[in-house]
């Protein structure tokens, strides 16, 4: 088969590839907490016909070398861990994180998951879950006679009792931050989870150590800018069509051999 038809074809995937991410971003716009996802692209192995500094005669090296390309492919799909806009609810149990770091949430198998979409709900036990009912960690248990819930910058968990019962402090919400979060493996509802890549969590107080601080009554957006993956989209449309025309090229060039030779 004629390398150009090839070429052409990895073009053809990578593109449909990357239009996938765009289209996963758009989905997403309105998601808590979510962040884009950029394709990464690499060129493939090339052919070395001539290699660059080769004898072109007696007394003379090549300047250049004769480098057939492959095409391309998609190596990656990098999460961009960009704060997103800072959205004000007045809800007492939505919580944003304004810079690094991340909420530690119990999964149902004991493991941990960590998520940047704060809108906490309270369980039936008063504990603070996620809206999938998955714990916050550690555990912040709010009595059954809380008239008021405050969330200091620093995670301080305060209720203020009914009754004139005055205040309680019942916790601290903390957060893990990663020195790789592009490194995390996203799960799905909001969740990523710890890798290899990540680097273990690193635990500590809000506005502590690089830590973000805490706004109560908030929740983070998404990070996805929807003029911008309308950009991207037209751009990867574009750049599909012309690997399609460059199959059709090519066909039509052996086409015009086969019949004229």
């Amino acid at each position: 088969m004629d390398a150009s038809l090839w070429i052409a074809k990895t073009g053809l995937q990578a593109q449909q590839t990357r239009m996938s991410v765009i289209s996963n971003n758009l989905a997403n716009v309105n998601t808590t907490g979510f962040k884009k996802d950029r394709a990464v692209f690499e060129d493939l192995l090339y052919q070395n016909v001539a290699p660059a500094g080769g004898q072109a005669d007696a007394q003379s090296e090549a300047p250049t070398g004769l480098m057939l390309g492959t095409g391309t492919r998609i190596v990656a799909t990098e999460k961009l861990h960009v704060q997103g806009n800072i959205i004000k609810t007045e809800n007492a149990l939505d919580v944003s994180v304004s810079g690094p770091g991340f909420f530690a949430i119990q999964q149902a198998d004991g493991t941990l998951a960590y998520t940047r979409d704060g809108s906490f709900k309270i369980s039936s036990q008063g504990q603070l879950v996620t809206a999938g009912g998955e714990l916050l960690t550690p555990a912040i248990v709010i009595p059954q006679n809380a008239a008021g819930i405050t969330v200091g910058r620093d995670g301080t968990v305060t209720v203020e009792l009914a009754n004139g019962g005055g205040a309680a402090q019942v916790g601290n919400i903390q957060v893990s931050r990663f020195i790789n979060n592009s490194g995390l493996s996203p799960m799905g509802r909001n969740l990523y989870k710890e890798s290899v890549a990540s680097g273990a969590p690193i635990v500590g107080l809000p506005g502590a150590d690089g830590a973000g601080m805490l706004m109560q009554g908030s929740l983070e957006a998404s990070n996805v800018n929807v003029v911008e993956e309308m950009v991207n989209m037209i751009e990867t449309q574009r750049a599909y069509e012309v690997n399609s025309k460059a199959i059709s090229a090519a066909d039509g060039m052996l086409r015009f051999l086969n019949n004229n030779l």
